[in-house]
């Protein structure tokens, strides 16, 4: 099983603390070197070379917007994935367009940040559900969807259209097992018969599709 080897910047030392021993607690993921600022992280990277840079927006010195350029330049290999408290779209749109494969909220630090670093390694774009109609604008999302994929969201149930417009909108099985009135393993069996017929592998494209749908409006 390969690692994923994970640089953290964030100018918290409790934080990058409690980080670490939450991703080194996997044998999946290993945090090989940490860093208090974009100052401290530039040459560190570079030196390193991760998988993943888990980056902070605001920090001292040099903050992650203005850093990202400068990894995208020297590190082009590494993925990076704003790990943030900024709730606002302004600062996603800043992110993404800076080079950024994801983004995530510091208050959901724990399981979603998993599934973020694992979605990001896969190639996917990643942005925390409460951002995720933010991609509709700037030209974010693309703009429009391929053929096949607008004729095959005819296929669909009315429930499997709905299940995957929630999905998409970051909603949980269960939440939307309460909302439709089913049983979450329903919900489940909707997801993965609507995305098969769409032929969609992942949430992200799943978001992709939605967007250029026009489905989250």
């Amino acid at each position: 099983m390969s690692v994923i080897r994970i640089l953290l910047a964030d100018d918290h030392a409790v934080l990058r603390a409690g980080l670490i021993a939450l991703l080194n607690a996997r044998p999946d993921m290993e945090v090989v070197g940490e860093a208090a600022d974009g100052g401290e992280l530039l040459p560190l990277a570079e030196q390193i070379v991760p998988d993943i840079i888990l980056l902070d927006l605001t920090m001292p010195r040099l903050g992650g917007l203005e850093v990202l350029p400068l990894l995208r330049q020297r590190v082009p290999t590494a993925r990076v994935l704003v790990l943030t408290m900024h709730n606002e779209e302004s600062y996603l749109r800043q992110a993404l367009k800076a080079g950024a494969n994801g983004y995530v909220l510091k208050k959901a630090a724990d399981v979603e940040l998993i599934a973020a670093i694992q979605a990001v390694m896969r190639g996917e774009m990643y942005v925390h559900s409460s951002l995720t109609k933010a991609l509709l604008d700037d030209g974010l999302a693309t703009a429009v969807a391929p053929k096949s994929e607008t004729d095959s969201w005819e296929t669909l149930s009315e429930r499997e259209q709905e299940t995957l417009r929630l999905v998409a909108l970051g909603h949980t099985s269960k939440e939307i097992a309460d909302q439709i009135g089913v049983s979450a393993k329903t919900v489940e069996t909707y997801r993965a018969r609507g995305m098969e017929k769409l032929g969609l592998r992942s949430r992200a494209a799943l978001v992709r599709f939605a967007l250029a749908r026009g489905l989250l409006g």
